[in-house]
């Protein structure tokens, strides 16, 4: 009797088939439903986006940051922004802008990605610890500091410098190679990471601390889809981390631009 319980329990050969295919799918899920691929795709296009979306305003910044080292020890945003249009026009805001893309685009891949896995494994059992946010985003900057570092470099010398220094990312990279070594690139990357690894730890801390605030103030019309909701906590997070690293992004500008001539308009 026995027996034929058991054979009438699993007459369906399938029964004996194990499914390791939602074992597989599940493991190379990373987090929240996506695959790896997946948000290396969404950081890299969100990177180039907001790269792209803030260049003038970076350019701006770069000029103020190199102008320490010089005899003229700060200017206001105006006289900079009013000094590259008069010597360059509109153009000269977005000067470097290739090599922005080229270094930003895989970066950010590396970023979102090695955060997302850090995150996973380290907050799994407390989804909202600010601990396990802040050492993933530890890990996601020198990960991805180490991609973008030297396109960083080339983008901050073409921004400070004309036309007539550089033609272009290419010439840039030879030229520092010829002229100063590939140790160069990697100048300011221990000053970056010391910037980046605490603005990241704030960042991400503050973000996802801001981002479950404001759903419990506003449980009816807040979910973690809503975009008003990442917009708000995004920009909470960036001006908090912002302040707190700002010195140390100048000092890494004027690692990158050491070798750099400041442009004479900017210098009157």
């Amino acid at each position: 009797m026995a027996t034929d319980a058991t054979t009438t329990k699993f007459q369906n050969p399938t029964d004996f088939r194990p499914d390791f295919h939602s074992e597989k799918i599940s493991s190379a899920t990373s987090y929240d439903g996506l695959h790896f691929w997946q948000y290396m795709i969404s950081g890299s296009i969100a990177g180039l986006v907001e790269h792209m979306a803030m260049f003038p305003v970076d350019t701006v910044k770069t000029h103020m940051q190199a102008i320490g080292s010089c005899p003229i020890k700060s200017v206001s945003v105006t006289h900079v922004l009013n000094s590259l249009l008069e010597s360059g026009g509109p153009s000269s805001l977005y000067r470097g802008i290739a090599a922005m893309a080229l270094g930003a685009g895989p970066a950010h891949a590396v970023h979102f990605s090695v955060y997302e896995v850090c995150k996973k494994h380290l907050s799994r059992d407390n989804p909202n610890s600010s601990i396990a946010h802040a050492i993933s985003g530890v890990c996601a900057t020198v990960a991805s500091d180490a991609v973008f570092t030297p396109m960083d470099m080339v983008k901050q010398r073409l921004q400070l410098g004309s036309d007539s220094v550089y033609k272009g990312v290419w010439d840039c990279v030879k030229r520092v190679v010829r002229e100063e070594g590939f140790g160069a690139f990697y100048a300011s990357y221990r000053t970056t990471v010391l910037m980046n690894a605490p603005f990241t730890a704030v960042y991400f801390a503050t973000y996802e601390a801001a981002k479950k605030g404001l759903m419990e103030i506003s449980p009816e019309s807040a979910n973690d889809e809503n975009w008003v909701l990442h917009a708000t906590a995004g920009a909470a997070a960036g001006a908090l981390a912002a302040a707190i690293t700002t010195p140390l992004d100048v000092v890494k500008t004027q690692l990158q631009c050491q070798e750099l001539v400041m442009p004479l308009p900017l210098m009157m």
